[in-house]
């Protein structure tokens, strides 16, 4: 693990890309190139593939301990100011390679281009509080809704859809007006859906024997027929229903999503299609989740750091794996408290930190994503708090309110044109027509 440590912290002080990295053994003449140890193949220049496309480059020098210093014997010594010097004791352990491996194509292999993050925060007295960010490349315009019990609703797939009247009813926040992302409904069952590249779903067939569900009311259909985590898990395991994605409208983006549920008693569940089958990683302590890698990927990576002091080294760049990191550091840090006013301040201080500057760009990577809107639902007193990047205030939503019952008119706060609130808003909002979910 400590040979771990000292290449993966290497790799975050200096940067993967713009240094030399010069392995080196102490106790063979092993030499271990960084290209080396990723592609696992026996050349010592060029450009190394990780799982996913992405590319290091990475230049090799055979170098003894013994010349570690005399890099004047190289042609390459015109360079050496760009070195970034990596004393790696290998011992020739093909375990610590194949670990190093791992975590090398875990750190190389994470898209930036969508990004989000979403923590829990658990005080005293109940205090349960989950906080998400909404980062995008483009504008991804929200709106505030209130849905009421009894909705009928179906799964906008033709007719081989699932069906179902909402049994709960629900503040949610929508993306395009098209679909449901995030949300909290008045039995405080949280849903945030969060990107996964990785994502891959089952087949849907419209004549075959599943129904199908579109990926877009996902998060909707669980907040209206669940009260629990443990409910959800039970129902969605089952599978009785295939999640059905498709391109996000007017793009070519093909919809790939996980999405994760809390509930006031602290418990979490995260839902994930790998490579088209249903995983469910379900336990009270599973308070972060961010995109990439799959959720269990991400709790090896935080596993690691956790051996690591966070007030000594944090990693701090945008990339989903550094993210996780810091709101699990932060999250663990923070005064456990039953002040409320306390405990929103702390958890919206945890989200702001994991958040990405507004328009930020870099030569290599023109579009990443910002930013856009950040939620925080305190579960135990039903409030939920909204802020976007482009307006000035943070308000929220006193649930306890709301009027939830059957037939009453469905309810929108609409942000268009970066509408302003600030405080208790449920009485800005208006009645209207629900939006459609996107379907097929």
């Amino acid at each position: 693990m400590k040979e771990i440590f000292t290449l993966v912290r290497t790799l975050i002080i200096f940067g993967i890309t713009g240094f030399t990295l010069i392995p080196c053994t102490a106790s063979t003449d092993f030499p271990v190139s960084i290209y080396q140890i990723i592609s696992g193949k026996n050349q010592f220049s060029g450009k190394a593939i990780v799982p996913d496309g992405s590319f290091l480059k990475a230049t090799a020098y055979l170098l003894s301990p013994a010349q570690q210093t005399d890099f004047n014997k190289y042609p390459e010594k015109s360079n050496r100011k760009n070195l970034a010097h990596l004393s790696f004791i290998a011992s020739g352990s093909a375990y610590h390679i194949g670990k190093i491996r791992h975590y090398l194509c875990l750190i190389l292999s994470l898209p930036l281009l969508f990004a989000c993050t979403r923590v829990m925060y658990k005080g005293k007295d109940n205090t349960i509080i989950t906080a998400r960010s909404m980062d995008w490349k483009d504008e991804i315009p929200p709106n505030l809704w209130i849905f009421p019990r009894g909705m009928e609703r179906n799964g906008k797939v033709g007719s081989n859809s699932i069906q179902w009247t909402s049994r709960y009813g629900s503040l949610v926040v929508s993306a395009y007006d098209i679909a449901t992302v995030d949300g909290m409904n008045e039995k405080g069952l949280v849903a945030n859906l969060l990107w996964l590249a990785e994502s891959q779903y089952p087949e849907f067939k419209k004549d075959g024997s599943k129904k199908g569900l579109i990926i877009a009311a996902w998060a909707q259909y669980v907040l209206d027929c669940h009260a629990t985590v443990a409910e959800a898990v039970e129902r969605l395991k089952q599978e009785e229903f295939v999640i059905v994605s498709e391109n996000i409208p007017e793009t070519d983006k093909f919809t790939t999503v996980h999405l994760s549920v809390s509930d006031p008693s602290g418990d979490n569940a995260i839902f994930e299609f790998i490579e088209g089958k249903l995983k469910i990683h379900h336990d009270p302590s599973y308070t972060v989740m961010t995109n990439s890698p799959p959720f269990d990927k991400q709790l090896a990576m935080n596993q690691y750091w956790e051996d690591i002091p966070g007030t000594i080294m944090l990693p701090g760049t945008n990339r989903a794996t550094d993210r996780f990191v810091r709101a699990s550091f932060y999250i663990n840090v923070l005064p456990k408290t039953a002040d409320i006013r306390q405990a929103i301040a702390g958890i919206f201080s945890v989200i702001r930190n994991c958040s990405v500057p507004l328009g930020i760009s870099t030569k290599n990577e023109p579009n990443i994503s910002s930013t856009r809107w950040r939620s925080v639902a305190d579960q135990k007193n039903l409030v939920y708090f909204f802020e976007t990047t482009l307006t000035p205030n943070t308000f929220w939503v006193d649930m306890t309110k709301i009027d939830f019952a059957r037939n009453i008119p469905v309810k929108k706060l609409s942000l268009d044109d970066h509408a302003t609130y600030a405080g208790e808003s449920h009485e800005k909002f208006e009645d209207s027509q629900p939006f459609e979910f996107a379907g097929i």
